[in-house]
């Protein structure tokens, strides 16, 4: 028997985030692996009367990606991929790792080539996300590699997960809507503002944000969700930063990362693990050395990091900083094939000030 959460995240993905309706195309993303939430997701994708297009891959697929394709093949972009960015009316993409490790061995210039060579395709799905046109989101599937990362049971890591994305409600498909008090309110006080100063253990930096636009998030892109975010000024970030948690991207992962900004560009950055990918990533083009995202996390659900930023960057009492692309609807304009979250936790002595006035001290919201 399915598990009847499961269920309730599809709902959730299908008729809440994306909100698809008759004659919608549905594109599904996701592995083999997840199956059970794939086909639930399908059905749920069916009585909306949406018109969904499954995109399955197998495990390992990357990983042979990149030790197989020569140049041709690493610049190529699927027509498939084309029409999904440029055409498709929404899209949900469910994570299934089943090798957390699969692409550690990966050389970083090829990831670096194939984030240029798909670089119009994540332009496009931004804007026309921006204007409304198409509908994404983004989930996992719970397994035994998410768990294991996280340092918990299947069992646990589950009982967690659907948790974390109110799956558990009695009525999940109102449920995010119902919780989007307390992060619409926080970003209503800070639009407008002009500076965010953010400090912390090995962190003093400070973000202009005038005339950026704040943006709340409660589970239309995400899933789970709790933040609210928008793009810096993109020559305005001074100051040092200290990341808390690992850092994953494009399946590589780097740790205790720091980097130092001279007004809006990284001028230094290092790492205990993975230095070398991360530098290749900061020199994918010009972009990739400015912060395209400032995020606050609001979910007070999710306590301790789990080595997947889609949870880590959501927790309350902490802040992220996205190198590389901005959302086009924050008003930032920074261009760059990279986005990559990374997370400062602010929750044993940090402080959020926007503007001379304290947002928040030790973790805890006190405007």
């Amino acid at each position: 028997m399915r598990d009847q959460r499961a269920e309730a995240l599809a709902r959730i993905l299908v008729r809440y985030s994306t909100r698809v309706g008759e004659g919608d195309t549905c594109v599904i993303q996701s592995t083999a692996a997840a199956e059970v939430l794939v086909q639930a997701v399908y059905e749920e994708v069916l009585r909306a009367g949406g018109l969904p297009i499954m995109q399955l891959t197998t495990d390992g697929a990357q990983s042979a990606f990149y030790e197989l394709a020569g140049d041709a093949q690493l610049d190529w972009i699927p027509p498939t991929s084309e029409w999904i960015a440029e055409k498709s009316d929404a899209r949900i993409a469910i994570m299934a790792d089943v090798n957390p490790r699969e692409l550690s061995q990966v050389d970083p210039k090829k990831q670096a080539r194939v984030s240029r060579a798909r670089q119009p395709l994540m332009e496009t799905t931004m804007r026309r996300s921006a204007e409304g046109e198409h509908r994404w989101a983004l989930t996992l599937f719970p397994n035994h590699a998410y768990a294991s990362e996280a340092g918990m049971s299947l069992s646990d890591y589950e009982d967690f997960y659907y948790a974390a994305c109110l799956a558990d409600d009695g009525d999940p498909v109102t449920a995010w809507e119902r919780q989007a008090d307390e992060v619409k309110r926080l970003a209503d006080w800070i639009e407008g503002k002009q500076e965010v100063h953010v400090t912390g253990p090995g962190t003093d930096i400070t973000l202009g944000v005038s005339g950026r636009h704040w943006i709340p998030c409660y589970g239309e892109h995400n899933m789970p969700d709790g933040e609210f975010f928008t793009g810096p000024i993109e020559d305005s970030v001074n100051g040092e930063v200290s990341f808390s948690f690992p850092a994953s991207y494009g399946g590589r992962t780097v740790s205790g990362v720091r980097m130092r900004f001279e007004d809006g560009k990284v001028a230094d950055a290092s790492a205990e693990q993975g230095e070398d990918f991360l530098i290749e990533m900061l020199d994918t083009d010009e972009g990739a050395r400015s912060l395209g995202e400032l995020g606050i996390g609001t979910n007070y659900g999710i306590a301790t990091g789990t080595k997947e930023i889609l949870l880590d960057e959501k927790i309350g009492g902490t802040v992220h900083m996205a190198i590389g692309m901005s959302y086009p609807e924050s008003g930032g304009t920074n261009n760059s094939a990279v986005h990559w979250d990374m997370v400062c936790d602010l929750r044993q002595g940090g402080a959020l000030v926007v503007d001379g006035v304290e947002l928040q001290r030790d973790g805890r919201f006190v405007v």
